[in-house]
C-alpha cells in the first residue's frame, strides 16, 4: 500500500515518528499536549480496521495516553477518533488540565492562544517516547 499522511495533518502537526504501522504526531500548538496516532490504512472508521491493526491502535493509544497523563501532569485525557474535516482515520490523545486555556470545554473549537514547540522540547519528547516501555517508537529521523 502506498501510504501518505493527509496534507492537513502535515500542516497542523509535527511528525515525531512511528510505532509499527502507526504514525505518531503532535500538534504544532504547544498550548495543549495534543497527539495523534495515524494507522497505515485506507479505513475511514475504527470499525473498518483489520482486527490486528485495531488492537495495536488501541494498545498504543492506551500507552500514549498513560505517557501524556504522567509526562504532562494531565488531569484528564481526551481520546477520540473524529475526522469531519480530515477524513483519514486518526486517533486524538489530548492531555487536559483544569487550568488549560479551554477547560472544561472540548479542545476542538475552543483552543485559545498559540505556542510553538522549541526544537529541544520536541527532541526531549522523542527521547521520552523512545524510552517508553511497550511503545516501539522509532523517531521520524530514523526512518
Amino acid at each position: 500500500m502506498n501510504f501518505s499522511l493527509h496534507p492537513q495533518l502535515i500542516a497542523d502537526f509535527y511528525v515525531l515518528g512511528r510505532s509499527g504501522p502507526l504514525h505518531v504526531l503532535i500538534r504544532r500548538n504547544a498550548v495543549l499536549p495534543w497527539f495523534l496516532l495515524v494507522p497505515e490504512s485506507t479505513a475511514l472508521e475504527l470499525y473498518e480496521l483489520p482486527p490486528a491493526l485495531r488492537q495495536r491502535l488501541d494498545a498504543q493509544g492506551d500507552r500514549l495516553a498513560r505517557f501524556v497523563k504522567s509526562h504532562f501532569s494531565s488531569d484528564k485525557i481526551n481520546v477520540a477518533a473524529i475526522g469531519n474535516i480530515v477524513p483519514q482515520l486518526h486517533l486524538h490523545v489530548i492531555g487536559r488540565r483544569r487550568d488549560d486555556c479551554c477547560w472544561p470545554q472540548a479542545a476542538w473549537g475552543h483552543l485559545v492562544g498559540t505556542s510553538d514547540y522549541a526544537l529541544d522540547a520536541l527532541d526531549a519528547l522523542v527521547r521520552a517516547l523512545t524510552g517508553l516501555a511497550g511503545f516501539d517508537f522509532v523517531p521520524a529521523t530514523a526512518d
